[in-house]
């Protein structure tokens, strides 16, 4: 706003920039271009300050902000107002409800005291202040009002103020001279956040703004800590710390563009972090990434113009991606600044803090989830699952013993059947005893170029890609003319086109000189062979084609077409595809066709029937705290997976896919089988058999049963009021005396005991 006014351009007008990106591109060009450089960042962090003074656990913290300012007689239309919308009609800054510093009152203190103070940007005028606090009611008040209400200062019948020329508020790196402070006195900080503010209060804005427009600074002073070294730090999103070169937590970012008629543009950014960094151990890397990346339990972050206005927790990993071996390792941004207005507007409260309960948000999981799926991510996945996967032998043995010492009646196999997946089907009469993956002869494959998935198996990527800061090549794989389309889709799927580059994999997600991938209709060739009214024609691309966009990966990008309900078979679209950036256009164009909608092939009956008639158990998997043979596991490949933490105390942990057990890691290094040996006097090696296989059968029978049960009966579990995974119940169940109990206690012991 100020540099706007020293522009003498109306906020208002068409003159002015119409989002917060333009405005920081027109006021803040060099600027900005120079913010990844410390002393930079540095000094553009000064004009907006966040500073703590008094006791360390309700400390006062001043914001100041080398702003537009106002005059005093402008106070109580601007500060003191609510809901008057003064920023509107204004494209470029934050808020609707010009609620943002009121709504900060109910947290100061128990009488939500708060000062206000400002100066015009251009030196006129006096500066003007006023005290804000929540009215205390008198006893004869107490006995009529019901509630009470907030009030200001104001001195007769005036803000009052006074002249400047500067003030000391003991700012860093200069006086007050114009601009706003707002004192929020006895500020209740979250528990997390009730220490040097410059470090943990500094950790969770970066998170909640996600990619600010203007670095900040958090300053704590030398009084409240004299032993911190660094009492001040600035701040400029999650987006930058995640995304600098010299990251140390992160493996691999990527996004997915998302653009459709009813909700717009939709971009998803996945951030997937090590398993293991420097020399520290697993279990150490993820307690780092918590502390740095987590502070505030945020996995999904859903922002409009950098800053985040809900959220998920990791249990969208687990339940609606189901990807468990991600969900301490994996951060979600969803940026909605471009999505439509009339969608937008039903997805956030006005209070910012969470996603409201309606069609649009539910509407908006399902999509993220989707895209999601069928993304890179499922490579990632599956290469870290993959490293769990271990020679069958003693594992498929272990399974078959345990396997039939279970006693299967019909009401308990058709509880198990319920929950556990069928890993072996029994072949039947009249049946081939073909695996599920094999075809019949004569069963065609689809092209590539109508790939659903849009991530091949057999894509052949170069050893060691080194793509371009800046690309030099634009090609589509494959035909793409209108003879010959890129893709045929067929009404109700999508299909997948690839383009290759040599743009490096982090193009369009960078901070800087970012790139993008624009596609536009040129053409639509509707079929007029059944005749009817002639169709009118659609301006934008996404009236006839929702369109999912990937980020670079290895030198090719991934575009995704779904027909819409606007299109009928035999239609023909003309695309055009530009890749852009600073200095960069490269341009393809090309043809897709619309076909029949695909009907879904019955399956083979002999398979439903060889289903219905088996069972299929979670195999036991055992874990050593050092590994033995290929055939076990040890501590540190469990932890490094993202599967579970184990230690001496761990007994087992379920490895649990959506509703489904995939495996159970069984820890024969627990103290508990290790005291239980400990008794055995003299043992022989048949005793310490017997006393392995009694410990397995045990945590492996009332795991499965525990869960079954649980899962049956609808149960949810939460922790410290917080929703919590069934399988960490059960591992924590299982450390806490229970284990031992199954193993020293059988039926004969406790029947003795019950005699006695």
């Amino acid at each position: 706003m100020r540099k706007c006014l020293e522009q003498a351009v109306d906020p208002k007008s068409s003159q002015a920039p119409q989002s917060m990106d333009d405005a920081i591109k027109s006021f803040f060009n060099i600027e900005h271009h120079s913010w990844h450089l410390g002393e930079f960042r540095q000094k553009q962090a000064e004009e907006i300050q966040i500073l703590a003074d008094g006791p360390k656990l309700a400390p006062s913290l001043t914001i100041y902000d080398n702003g537009e300012g106002q005059h005093p007689e402008d106070f109580e239309h601007t500060f003191l107002s609510l809901l008057r919308g003064n920023k509107n009609e204004i494209h470029f800054v934050q808020g609707k409800y010009n609620m943002g510093g009121t709504g900060a009152i109910v947290f100061c203190g128990k009488h939500r005291f708060q000062l206000i103070g400002s100066r015009r940007f251009d030196g006129t005028g006096n500066f003007g202040f006023t005290l804000i606090r929540k009215h205390p009611l008198s006893d004869e008040e107490a006995k009529t009002k019901k509630n009470t209400w907030y009030e200001y200062l104001k001195i007769d019948g005036q803000i009052p103020n006074f002249p400047i020329e500067s003030l000391d508020l003991r700012l860093k790196g200069r006086q007050f001279t114009t601009g706003t402070i707002v004192k929020l006195y006895s500020y209740d900080l979250p528990s997390g956040s009730r220490s040097v503010i410059s470090r943990d209060l500094n950790q969770s804005i970066n998170e909640f703004l996600f990619e600010p427009a203007l670095p900040i600074y958090t300053i704590d002073r030398p009084e409240r800590y004299p032993d911190d070294k660094n009492l001040a730090r600035e701040l400029f999103g999650l987006k930058r710390r995640l995304e600098q070169d010299d990251s140390r937590y992160v493996e691999t970012h990527f996004s997915e563009e998302h653009e459709s008629a009813d909700i717009g543009k939709a971009k998803i950014t996945c951030y997937v972090f090590k398993s293991r960094i420097d020399d520290k151990t697993a279990k150490e890397t993820r307690d780092s990434i918590d502390r740095e990346f987590f502070k505030n339990n945020m996995a999904v972050l859903f922002s409009q113009n950098g800053q985040v206005h809900g959220h998920y927790t990791n249990e969208f990993i687990t339940r609606t991606l189901k990807m468990p071996l991600l969900k301490n390792h994996l951060l979600i941004h969803v940026d909605c600044t471009q999505m439509k207005q009339s969608f937008r507007s039903e997805l956030f409260m006005a209070s910012r803090d969470r996603l409201k309960d309606a069609e649009e948000s539910r509407q908006l999981r399902k999509l993220v989830g989707d895209v999601l799926s069928k993304s890179k991510l499922k490579e990632i996945y599956k290469h870290r699952k993959d490293s769990l996967t271990l020679e069958t032998g003693e594992t498929s043995d272990l399974l078959k013993s345990l396997s039939k010492s279970l006693p299967l009646n019909s009401d308990l196999l058709k509880l198990l059947k319920e929950t556990f997946k069928l890993e072996e089907n029994k072949p039947q009469p009249g049946t081939t005893g073909k695996g599920k993956n094999s075809k019949s002869d004569g069963d065609d494959s689809k092209d590539q170029n109508e790939s659903e998935e849009g991530h091949d198996k057999d894509d052949h990527k170069p050893p060691h890609f080194e793509g371009k800061r800046f690309p030099s090549f634009f090609n589509l794989k494959g035909d793409g003319t209108e003879s010959h389309p890129a893709a045929r889709i067929p009404l109700g799927s999508k299909r997948t086109i690839k383009f290759s580059t040599d743009a490096e994999d982090e193009y369009f997600d960078r901070s800087d000189d970012p790139g993008d991938l624009r596609l536009s209709l040129l053409s639509f060739k509707p079929n007029q062979t059944e005749g009817g009214t002639e169709q009118g024609t659609p301006k934008e691309l996404s009236e006839l084609l929702n369109v999912t966009k990937s980020s670079p990966s290895q030198g090719t990008i991934r575009v995704s077409f779904n027909p819409t309900e606007n299109v009928g078979v035999d239609d023909m679209i003309e695309i055009q595809a530009t890749l852009g950036g600073p200095g960069v256009e490269l341009e393809q164009r090309f043809w897709v066709k619309v076909l029949q909608e695909e009907k879904e092939k019955p399956k083979p009956q002999n398979e439903e029937e060889s289903k219905q008639d088996t069972i299929g158990l979670p195999p036991p998997v055992l874990v050593y705290q050092e590994k033995k043979d290929p055939e076990h596991l040890s501590w540190e490949e469990v932890e490094s997976s993202g599967a579970g933490t184990f230690d001496y105390q761990t007994i087992m942990h379920p490895f649990v896919e959506g509703d489904q057990i995939e495996k159970i890691f069984i820890n024969m290094d627990s103290s508990v089988l290790k005291n239980y040996k400990a008794k055995l006097k003299t043992p022989t090696e048949e005793q310490l058999a017997a006393a392995d296989k009694r410990y397995i059968t045990s945590v492996y029978f009332h795991t499965l049963f525990l869960y079954t049960i649980s899962k049956k009966k609808n149960y949810t579990v939460k922790q410290d009021d917080k929703d919590a995974d069934i399988g960490d119940y059960l591992k924590d169940v299982f450390a806490s005396y229970y284990s031992e109990f199954l193993l020293n206690f059988g039926m004969e012991q406790l029947m003795t005991a019950m005699d006695a």
